[in-house]
Order: C-alpha cells, then sequence, then structure tokens
C-alpha cells in the first residue's frame, strides 16, 4: 500500500506540476475508480487505485534527471514554432516527457536541468530555494572597474531593481557575475548598461551544482541525489 495525494501522485507521473495537476483535478478531468474526484487533497492508494484523465490510466513514470550544457540556438520550451530547434529535441531517445527547469536564453548556453519530476523543478525555480547563479560573460571590450562598478549598481529589469551578488573580471574580455532573481534577460541587461558588447554568455552553476567539463550539446543523466546538489 502506497497512500499519497491525488495532485502529488499526478505530479510524480508526469502528468504536470503539482500546482497545475491541482488545476485539472478541479476542472473534473480525473476519475479514481470511476468515480470524479475535484479534490486534490484527495488520498489515494498508487499500488491499487485506478487514476485516470480523460478515460486514459495514468501510472506513474521512472523519474529522469540530466545535467545538459545548452548549446546556441535551442529554445526551453516543449511549444514548437516553425524552424525552432528545442532542447527536448537532444532527448529524442527518451519517450517520456521531459522539460527544462527554468529557461536559458536561445543564444545562452551552459548548465540546465532537465527533468520529468515536476516537484523536483518546483522546488528548484520557487523563490524560497534562493538559488545563485553563476554566468561567465564574454564581451568585445577591454573590461575596466567602471563597467565593473555599473554592472555592481544594478539595474531595472521587468519593472523591478535587481542588483547582481558579486562581478568579477576573468581576465581581458571576460567576467563572472552571480545573480539570484533570476528575472529574464537580467544578466544581459546589466551588461548592456555598462556599453559592453556581449560576445557569449554561459551559466557555470546553480546553487551548489556545477557544470564541470560536459561539451556543448552533451548531457549527463544523474540520480535525484546528484542534481538536488543544488540546494
Amino acid at each position: 500500500m502506497t497512500l499519497k495525494r491525488l495532485n502529488k501522485f499526478l505530479s510524480e507521473c508526469g502528468i504536470a506540476s503539482r500546482r497545475k495537476a491541482e488545476d485539472l483535478i478541479a476542472s473534473n478531468l480525473i476519475t479514481v475508480n470511476g468515480k470524479k474526484v475535484n479534490l486534490p487533497q484527495t488520498i489515494i492508494d498508487s499500488d491499487k487505485d485506478v487514476v485516470k484523465i480523460n478515460n486514459k490510466v495514468i501510472s506513474e513514470e521512472k523519474k529522469y534527471y540530466f545535467i545538459l550544457n545548452k548549446p546556441k540556438g535551442f529554445i526551453c520550451s516543449n511549444t514548437r514554432k516553425i524552424k525552432e530547434n528545442l532542447v527536448i529535441d537532444l532527448f529524442k531517445n527518451y519517450s517520456c516527457k521531459l522539460f527544462t527547469v527554468g529557461r536559458l536564453d536561445k543564444d545562452t548556453t551552459g548548465l540546465l536541468l532537465v527533468t520529468n519530476d515536476g516537484d523536483f523543478a518546483n522546488k528548484v525555480i520557487h523563490p524560497s530555494a534562493d538559488l545563485q547563479k553563476e554566468y561567465l560573460a564574454k564581451v568585445k571590450e577591454n573590461i575596466s572597474e567602471e563597467h565593473l562598478k555599473i554592472i555592481s549598481k544594478g539595474a531595472f529589469v521587468e519593472n523591478r531593481f535587481v542588483k547582481p551578488i558579486k562581478v568579477l573580471k576573468i581576465r581581458r574580455g571576460t567576467l563572472k557575475i552571480i545573480v539570484k532573481e533570476g528575472k529574464k534577460r537580467e544578466v544581459k541587461t546589466f551588461i548592456q548598461k555598462a556599453n559592453l558588447n556581449l560576445i557569449e554568455l554561459t551559466r557555470i552553476r546553480i546553487g551548489n551544482l556545477m557544470l564541470g567539463s560536459i561539451p556543448y550539446g552533451y548531457f549527463k543523466q544523474v540520480t535525484l541525489q546528484d542534481v538536488e546538489k543544488v540546494f
């Protein structure tokens, strides 16, 4: 006997995140042993009870976790527009529904987590996780102290003023920027404000998890214990 909440079961089956699973349940789309259920907190026995969505039986699937070095030109989305390359295209040998944990811009490379575990993904992207994200930025110019000062002062991103945690010059045209907010195009906005021309942006760390030596476009399958090192 394995008892668990219905919304947690749906999330573990890769149907949706736990929050979106609650919406499915509230919409009367889920049945348990033939009866419609609309309460997310409903307790089921996942070993015995038959759970269906639109008359299709839902069963628990194996959880997969990958550390990917995202290459340029790939979109962090499961919805394809014409002639777009999606990150999940790199995982064609896996039949389960995978998705990226958070996003990187199309032209940004580096560390990206890919999984079918909605609960884990939500833990990573939720603000309470308070995770740092570390980037290496290559620019055309020779980085000066003035550039570093401007970037350190922060900028308005998505109508909110944010500042990087740390800015460090690595060499002539390379700097390291550590952020925590994770706003869309946050690092690029900092660099643009300093009038620097960005050549390449790579994320090398999320929390305590480092990208390591994985080549561009390649990934490594790991365990839940491995990816939980982000915390």
